[in-house]
């Protein structure tokens, strides 16, 4: 192997990740010039935003997208540039490598070497990353009235977060090296096995065991709100097993509702933020700004009915399989090529060197990125699909006039901009943006009339 080869190799993963990159900051410039361009509330709004809060809402999208620009240029091109240029990934192996030797510990076996590897990669990522957490948290929510940590629990929460991904990753990174060490020629089938089914029985205990240390689930009041919410689960066959706040508004004031659970336990988490004031009967405990804020009974209904929908019409499942798919292809190329010794030599490894999980990161973050840009592209476009879907089957349910009620709530409360420019919606947008639901939800109405 010639170090032409390992040149070629580290400058071809330089270009892609400037380009890339490039291509993510051209498409936020253009939403940036928008924030600053669209001075009126679309006429669609008009009689729900005022201009006040739409200029809220623009400065709020302004703020978060010249900051999401700043880090991109910073964190993803020019720290990452740097961290490969020097062979970082080399550096902390050989870090790991000395604390096993000071530990006296078996510095060859490769698993051992892999898990300490782990530790100390997340130990740079996390202080790498803390600046921008605590400006885009304390700085650009705060000023904008969203956020609610202090500082004392922003800090408990990263501590317990590092923790517990510690708990997680360090067992499964063994046992994805060890797989590869055993699994013969075709051990990319028992990787993505055991990664398939790590993904479902964390999908499974995540909500139930790890989200709880976190926040708090208590169980929705007896009354209207819960009982509507049994009687549509039923009338869906949706095996609803617990129905839960949570109280997300001691992080943010942003909102959310979600259901989780495989097969037949189904639970159903709503955000306090959701409910109208928090849920609380009495709105004096409120502050002025969360005073009126949230959705009604019958919208909070409305909400789940499209959630219910994602349910029903299988977008769960679906989601799934494909990216269980996904998974495959991606472990089967990465055993066609992670032998390759250029791609260890390209990241700061002496020749001869070339280490599994190494392999994984460059294959997996490097190698296949256009793959991954496409898929993500893909999925993003088949999301707002499944979105549309789920807002016709609330519509069916009878909650037109309510969910677009809601929408428009959620979108008000959240200081969601309503105007976009097309190819960053396209490429960024989940959902389709509040226009295009309400304007699907109006196309909804009219065909129902005319039949």
């Amino acid at each position: 192997m010639s170090s032409i080869e390992a040149d070629t190799v580290l400058y071809s993963i330089l270009a892609l990740v400037i380009i890339e990159n490039a291509v993510e900051i051209y498409i936020s410039l253009r939403q940036v010039k928008v924030y600053r361009n669209a001075l009126k509330v679309p006429e669609e709004l008009t009689s729900h935003m005022t201009e006040e809060t739409f200029h809220k809402a623009r400065r709020y999208g302004l703020d978060q997208e010249t900051f999401g620009i700043f880090k991109a240029v910073l964190m993803d091109v020019l720290l990452l540039c740097l961290e490969l240029n020097i062979g970082l990934i080399a550096v902390i192996w050989k870090m790991s490598v000395n604390v096993l030797n000071k530990l006296e510990w078996d510095a060859s076996n490769e698993i051992l070497v892999s898990c300490v590897f782990v530790v100390i990669s997340n130990v740079f990522s996390t202080f790498k990353s803390l600046p921008f957490k605590i400006y885009k948290i304390f700085v650009l929510e705060e000023t904008h009235g969203f956020n609610k940590q202090t500082a004392g629990f922003f800090a408990w929460d990263q501590v317990k977060g590092f923790l517990i991904t510690q708990v997680l990753m360090i067992p499964i990174t063994a046992a994805l090296i060890f797989i590869v060490q055993i699994g013969g020629d075709n051990f990319f089938v028992w990787l993505w096995l055991f990664t398939g089914t790590v993904s479902l029985l964390l999908l499974t205990i995540y909500p139930i065991f790890i989200a709880p240390l976190f926040d708090t689930y208590t169980p929705l009041e007896q009354g209207p709100l819960r009982q509507s919410i049994e009687d549509l689960a039923a009338s869906l066959k949706f095996p609803l097993t617990k129905l839960f706040v949570v109280d997300g508004s001691k992080r943010s004031s942003h909102s959310n509702a979600y259901f989780y659970g495989l097969w037949n336990s189904k639970r159903i988490v709503l955000y306090d933020t959701l409910l109208l004031n928090k849920g609380k009967p009495d709105a004096s405990e409120l502050s002025d700004d969360e005073k009126g804020k949230g959705c009604t009974n019958e919208e909070v209904l409305a909400v789940l009915g499209h959630e219910l929908g994602h349910w029903k019409l299988g977008h769960v499942t679906k989601n799934i399989i494909i990216m269980q798919v996904h998974l495959f292809l991606m472990f089967l190329v990465f055993g066609y090529l992670f032998t390759y010794a250029p791609f260890y030599v390209a990241m700061g490894f002496e020749p001869g060197t070339r280490p599994i999980l190494v392999g994984l990161m460059v294959v997996f973050t490097y190698v296949l990125a256009p793959y991954n840009a496409i898929i993500n592209f893909a999925m993003t476009i088949l999301s707002r699909l499944f979105e549309y879907q789920a807002d016709e089957f609330a519509f069916k349910l009878g909650f037109a006039e309510q969910l677009g009620r809601a929408l428009i709530k959620l979108n008000l409360d959240n200081l969601g901009f309503p105007v976009y420019d097309w190819l960053y919606s396209t490429w960024n947008h989940s959902h389709p943006t509040l226009l295009q639901r309400l304007n699907r939800l109006q196309e909804l109405k009219e065909s129902k009339k005319l039949n």
